[in-house]
């Protein structure tokens, strides 16, 4: 944030003199009017976001990443080359990119994880809120990657990480990391699948891979289970005993425990969150309201435990009241995975340009789907899928031919070709394909041949 000259707005303050910002002009061409020139704005931390011309006030935003000479992701070369674990470690140490985590593993066995992220190093803030752009507060040069949190070799035998927080509790440089990650639940929910195994297989990946039990049903529907229900209530409150806390398509109760969860997240940040904070703060995070579940104190009401069972129990009671609207009064007819409830819907970017004809051929879905956000099978979004992978590979790299792949929608952008929509499908209902590598097995499924030769034009 920079204090700006009164007498001329496109100077701020630094190091105690003004400083002239360095302003480009672009035009823009607008359809159906005059072009329009703008003017952008940079100083020597970045573009500026903002100005404020009443409180002589300006906003830039500096990000580390887009520094000159950053080149974001072209050390993967230099990884993709690397021969050793310590040819490794040095070919992240280019990886100019946001944070990430990059593992390895040798044909000799040796496996290894390596934070990686052009990091700032801020002696005296955060990077959380802004601070004054006159000099007090500028970086000290970056975090060398190689001192970024790493393992190799670990005791369990394996490395897993899916958005988690995989940070050493021990580690001194938190400042150049991060402050907030994903829930923990895929990342926990992939631990314990992989602990009970020695060895696993393609089958024991794939399984992995679109695993939709969710660790926080298995939590919270034991709280359930003991409230003193009553009616209809108690009643689908039954169809939760003995379910494998699995959000299956099919499931009716997963149904039930994923529209509970939705209306406990949002009745959580309702109660628990002081109503200056909300709208800064947002939604809770689930694991966090887990904890309090887990352990309440008064922030539930002078009998804690009285008000963590009402909040569960209201909580549960809007999650019913939301499927009868969506769903109807028939329990039976309450599957997860349906165009009211969770599914997929893939919309091009002119999909909503066209007449019904264009739409049709560009979009694609609805479809079923199940998993959230919270399953190693990611499908994040309360009803319609908004986020999850749309590409997974599983590769035996001691039999290339054998691996197994999904993608969504196929391999085409042309919605008049055959491979626009061809995997959809198969991609929804978790379902993998084969992808050759050898020109054997890649010529015996070949369609057609394109042949490029020198000619006249």
């Amino acid at each position: 944030m920079y204090e700006l000259n009164p007498e001329n707005l496109n100077q701020y303050r630094y190091d105690g003199a003004w400083e002239d910002m360095e302003i480009l002009t672009e035009t823009i061409p607008v359809k159906g009017q005059e072009d329009q020139e703008v003017s952008l704005r940079y100083t020597r931390h970045g573009p500026v976001t903002y100005v404020d011309s009443v409180h002589h006030r300006a906003y830039a935003v500096r990000c580390a990443w887009l520094e000159p000479g950053g080149a974001p992701y072209l050390a993967s070369l230099r990884m993709d080359q690397a021969k050793s674990w310590e040819e490794f470690r040095e070919a992240c140490a280019y990886s100019h990119i946001p944070g990430e985590n990059m593992v390895w593993a040798d044909k000799d066995g040796t496996i290894g994880w390596q934070a990686v992220g052009i990091a700032p190093i801020r002696r005296n803030f955060s990077g959380l809120v802004p601070v004054p752009g006159d000099g007090r507060y500028d970086w000290e040069g970056y975090l060398p990657i190689p001192q970024k949190p790493h393992t190799v070799n670990p005791p369990e035998g394996y490395f897993a990480s899916a958005n988690q927080n995989v940070t050493p509790a021990d580690y001194t440089h938190w400042e150049a990391i991060g402050f907030s990650w994903s829930d923990p639940f895929r990342g926990d929910r992939v631990e314990e699948v992989l602990e009970t195994k020695k060895a696993v297989t393609m089958e024991d990946m794939k399984a992995l891979q679109v695993d939709y039990l969710s660790i926080p049903a298995r939590e919270l529907v034991s709280y359930l289970l003991d409230l003193p229900l009553s009616g209809k209530a108690a009643a689908d409150r039954d169809r939760l005993r003995g379910w494998d806390h699995r959000l299956d398509p099919n499931s009716i109760p997963a149904a039930i425990y994923v529209a509970f969860e939705d209306a406990l997240l949002r009745l959580a940040s309702e109660r628990l969150v002081p109503e200056a904070g909300r709208e800064a703060i947002g939604r809770i995070q689930l694991k966090k309201i887990l904890d309090w579940i887990a352990a309440p104190d008064e922030r539930f009401g002078p009998d804690p435990e009285a008000g963590r069972d009402r909040l569960l129990a209201d909580a549960f009671a809007q999650g019913l009241a939301d499927l009868e609207e969506n769903l109807g009064a028939n329990r039976d007819a309450w599957q997860y995975g349906q165009e009211r409830f969770k599914h997929v819907y893939l919309v091009h970017s002119l999909g909503a340009l066209g007449n019904e004809q264009v739409k049709d051929q560009l979009n694609l879905g609805p479809l079923p789907r199940g998993g959230n956000a919270y399953t190693p099978g990611s499908t994040g979004g309360n009803k319609r899928q908004s986020s999850g992978a749309s590409f997974r590979i599983i590769v035996n790299t001691g039999a290339w031919d054998e691996t197994q792949a999904t993608n969504a929608p196929g391999q085409s952008g042309d919605p008049n070709s055959p491979f626009y929509d061809n995997l959809f499908e198969s991609w929804a209902r978790d379902e993998y394909f084969p992808l050759y590598y050898s020109r054997e097995k890649i010529d015996s499924v070949a369609v057609e041949r394109t042949v490029l030769g020198p000619g006249r034009y």
